[in-house]
C-alpha cells in the first residue's frame, strides 16, 4: 500500500510537458508563488526584492502613448516654449485653421469639442470624402493652396477628426487621419481634373464651410452632402452671350485706357468678341487651353493689322493692346505667387508653368498675325504704344468699366461686382497718381496699387466671411501689363530681339509686382484683425516654416 502511494505520488510529480523543464520553473519541493493575473508576466517585470523604479511622468518614452480626441479635450495646450495657445471663436475660421495648420501636429492647440457627429462616433470615410470634394471645388475655382488646406482642415475638425493632415498640390488632394498614436492612419485622395472660373460657386462653398465650422449651427453630414450637390449642379449666373459681350467691353475699355478713341473702342470690342467665340468653339472640340489662347489672340491682332494696312489715323496698337488685356492670365499668376510665398512650392511651380504656357500661347497668336502684316506691308510704329495720352477722368471711368466686365467674366455674385469695381478704381487712381503725376517707375507704382487691392479685398472678404478672390482678382485688371507685352511682341516681329525681350521682361516684372503686391496687402490686413494666439504666440510666428529652417 505504501509502495502504491509512493508510486502514485511520484507520477503526480512527473512533468506533463516540456515546459516544466524550463529554467524559469521552480525546483522540486518549492512552492511556486501565486501569480497575479492583473500584473504583467513578461521578462520586463521587476524581480521580487528589488525596489520599483520611479514612475515616469506622462509623455515619457516609457509611458503608454496618450492621445486626445475632440470629445475629451482640455481648453488649451502649452507647448515647449511655455506659453498657452488658444483659438478665439470670434476670429474668422480661415485664420483659426491657418494658425493651426502652420504648426506641427505635436504642438497644435487642442481643438474645441466636436459637435456635428452622431453618438456612435464620426464616420471617418464619409467625412474624408466630403472634405476632399469641398477642397476639389475650391482648388478648381482658383483658390490658393493654403486656403484650400484651411477649409479642408476646418471641415474635418468640425466633424470630429481632429488629428488630420490635408495636403494640396496642383492636381491632387489628399488627407490623412490618425485616430491616435497607436492606431493605423486612414488616407484618402482625389484628383482635380477639370478647372473652371466661377466665383459664385466659390462663394457658395465658402458659405458651406463657414456653416460647418460654426459651433452654433447644427449641420449634419447628410445636409452638408445635399448642399454640396446643389452647389455642383447650379448653373453659372451669366449666360454665354453676356460673357462674350463682357469680353468685348473689357477690351474696349482697355483700349480707351491706353489712349484709344471711340472707333478704337468698338474695333477692340469686336476683335475680343470674335476671339472669345473662336475660343469657345475650340473648347467645344476638346482642344487644350493653350490653343484656345492662341486662337483668341488672333482676331484683335488681325483687326489692328488691317487698320494699319488701310493707312487710317486710328491707333491700331490700342486695338491690339485692348485685346491682350482680356487674355492675360492675371488670376493664375496671383494664385501662383501666393502659393510660393506661403510655402507651397510644388503648387506654385505648377501654376507658374501654366501661366507661362498661356502667355506663350498669346505671344504665338499675336506674332503670327504681326508677321503676316509685316509681309503684307503694314508699317507699325512701336513707339506709339508707349505714347499714352493722360486723360484722368476718362481713364478712371475706363478702368472701372474694365473691372466691372472682368468681374462678370469671373462669374462673380452681383453683390460683389460693385465692390470690386470700386476697389479697381481706387487701384488705378493710386497708380496714376504715383506713375503719371509723381513720376515713379511703373513697377513700384504697380506694386503699391496692387497692395491696396489686396488690403481692401482681404478686409472686404473678412467682413463677409468669404473668399478674397472675388474682391481682388478683377480689381487688378487695369494694372496688367498689356502695353509692355504688345510693345515687346511688336519689336520681336520687327527682328529687334534684344529690345523686345527687354520689354517682355519688364512686363513680367510688372506682373510679379501685381502678384506680390496683392499678397503683401492681404498679409498687411492681418494687422487690423484679431488673429488667434497673436498676443501670446509672439515668440513663435506661424509662418516661420517658410524661412528654411
Amino acid at each position: 500500500m505504501a509502495e502504491a502511494e509512493g508510486s502514485g505520488g511520484t507520477e503526480d510529480r512527473k512533468p506533463k510537458s516540456d515546459e516544466a523543464h524550463s529554467a524559469f520553473a521552480p525546483p522540486a519541493g518549492i512552492e511556486p508563488e501565486p501569480v497575479d493575473e492583473d500584473q504583467p508576466t513578461s521578462e520586463f517585470t521587476v524581480p521580487a526584492g528589488l525596489p520599483a523604479p520611479p514612475v515616469e511622468p506622462e509623455g515619457s518614452a516609457f509611458a503608454p502613448p496618450a492621445t486626445y480626441s475632440a470629445q475629451h479635450s482640455p481648453p488649451a495646450y502649452t507647448h515647449g516654449h511655455g506659453f498657452p495657445v488658444s483659438l478665439m471663436k470670434e476670429s474668422p475660421w480661415q485664420d483659426r485653421m491657418r494658425t493651426m495648420l502652420r504648426m506641427p501636429v505635436d504642438v497644435r492647440p487642442v481643438p474645441e469639442t466636436a459637435h456635428k457627429h452622431s453618438e456612435t462616433g464620426p464616420a471617418v470615410g464619409r467625412i474624408l470624402d466630403l472634405t476632399l470634394r469641398i477642397g476639389e471645388l475650391l482648388l478648381a475655382g482658383g483658390e490658393g493652396a493654403e486656403d484650400v488646406e484651411a477649409a479642408m482642415f476646418a471641415v474635418a475638425r468640425s466633424y470630429g477628426l481632429d488629428r488630420c493632415e490635408p495636403t494640396v498640390t496642383f492636381t491632387l488632394l489628399s488627407i490623412t487621419h490618425q485616430p491616435s498614436l497607436v492606431d493605423d492612419p486612414v488616407s484618402a485622395s482625389r484628383t482635380v481634373r477639370r478647372r473652371g472660373t466661377d466665383y459664385t460657386r466659390l462663394a457658395a462653398v465658402y458659405q458651406l464651410v463657414d456653416d460647418i465650422s460654426a459651433p452654433e449651427i447644427e449641420l449634419s453630414l447628410e445636409e452638408a452632402y445635399r448642399r454640396l450637390a446643389e452647389i455642383r449642379r447650379n448653373r453659372h449666373p451669366y449666360p454665354s452671350w453676356v460673357l462674350t459681350a463682357a469680353a468685348g467691353l473689357l477690351a474696349g475699355a482697355a483700349s480707351t485706357l491706353v489712349g484709344g478713341g471711340v472707333f478704337v473702342f468698338f474695333a477692340a470690342a469686336i476683335g475680343a468678341m470674335l476671339g472669345d467665340r473662336l475660343a469657345w468653339l475650340c473648347a467645344g472640340r476638346g482642344l487644350p487651353e493653350f490653343y484656345q489662347f492662341v486662337v483668341a489672340a488672333m482676331p484683335p491682332a488681325a483687326i489692328g493689322v488691317a487698320l494699319k494696312l488701310a493707312e487710317t489715323d486710328v491707333r491700331a496698337s490700342a486695338v491690339i493692346t485692348g485685346g491682350l488685356f482680356a487674355l492675360l492670365p492675371g488670376r493664375a499668376l496671383v494664385a501662383a505667387v501666393q502659393d510660393g510665398l506661403t510655402g507651397f512650392y510644388i503648387t506654385a511651380s505648377a501654376r507658374l508653368l501654366e501661366v507661362m504656357y498661356l502667355f506663350i500661347g498669346i505671344i504665338m497668336g499675336v506674332l503670327v498675325v504681326l508677321y503676316l502684316g509685316l509681309q503684307l506691308g503694314a508699317s507699325p510704329k512701336p513707339e506709339e504704344v508707349l505714347q499714352i495720352t493722360q486723360r484722368p477722368l476718362i481713364q478712371i471711368a475706363a478702368s472701372m468699366v474694365l473691372v466691372f466686365t472682368f468681374a462678370i467674366l469671373l462669374q462673380q455674385e452681383r453683390s460683389t461686382v460693385w465692390i470690386v469695381t470700386l476697389n479697381g478704381g481706387v487701384a488705378w487712381v493710386t497708380f496714376g497718381a504715383l506713375h503719371y503725376a509723381g513720376g515713379i517707375p511703373p513697377v513700384p507704382s504697380t506694386a503699391i496699387a496692387a497692395g491696396l487691392v489686396g488690403l481692401f479685398g482681404q478686409l472686404f472678404s473678412r467682413y463677409r466671411f468669404a473668399s478674397a478672390l472675388p474682391y481682388t482678382t478683377a480689381a487688378i485688371g487695369p494694372l496688367l501689363p498689356g502695353s509692355a507685352t504688345y510693345y515687346g511682341l511688336l519689336l520681336i516681329a520687327e527682328n529687334r530681339l534684344n529690345e523686345g525681350l527687354g520689354s517682355l521682361v519688364n512686363a513680367a516684372a510688372i506682373a510679379l509686382a501685381i502678384a506680390i503686391g496683392v499678397n503683401l496687402g492681404s498679409e498687411t490686413s492681418r494687422l487690423f484683425m484679431r488673429i488667434p494666439g497673436a498676443a501670446t504666440a509672439a515668440k513663435r510666428r506661424a509662418a516661420k516654416r517658410t524661412r528654411g529652417f
